[in-house]
């Protein structure tokens, strides 16, 4: 994977952003599809850094806020983007699970975690994904190409 991204960004590396997290979310879509089991701690951290870096390369490319920095918990990134534009509250939930599903794990209660919560957190992470790339196509900062989604 490549760096989270900073202010320094410039919007064309948007679509190549895109086009990882497309494809990172897709091999573990692909993984379950064929009922392989996926490391519940690496499916939860990749997903939120999948998130992160694409909450990042949002605001990096819309240019209005100065974008989180890399040390920032993913909740905190994700503030940067709500402030002042609600509209993003339609993902917070989604945004949450996933910080929730870390807490899960890191306190030991892997028992408070729904039935199957690699796949879960995977469905999540694409939800989040196709909310911020719809977002993206139609403030036109993405041309509306297929996703890899399974």
């Amino acid at each position: 994977m490549t760096a989270i991204l900073d202010a320094a960004t410039p919007q064309g590396e948007l679509a190549a952003v895109f086009a990882e997290v497309d494809a990172a979310l897709a091999e573990r879509e692909a993984a379950l599809a064929r009922g392989e089991a996926l490391s519940l701690d690496d499916t939860v951290a990749s997903t939120i850094e999948l998130m992160q870096k694409l909450v990042t390369a949002y605001v990096a490319a819309a240019g209005q806020k100065a974008p989180p920095g890399i040390d920032a918990d993913f909740l905190e990134a994700f503030k940067v983007l709500v402030k002042g534009d609600p509209t993003w509250n339609a993902i917070r939930d989604n945004c949450r699970e996933l910080v929730y599903y870390r807490n899960c794990i890191n306190m030991g209660r892997r028992d408070a975690l729904p039935k199957v919560p690699e796949k879960m957190a995977v469905r999540t992470a694409r939800h989040v994904y196709l909310y911020i790339k719809t977002r993206c196509v139609r403030e036109g900062r993405l041309a509306d190409q297929p996703t890899a989604l399974r």
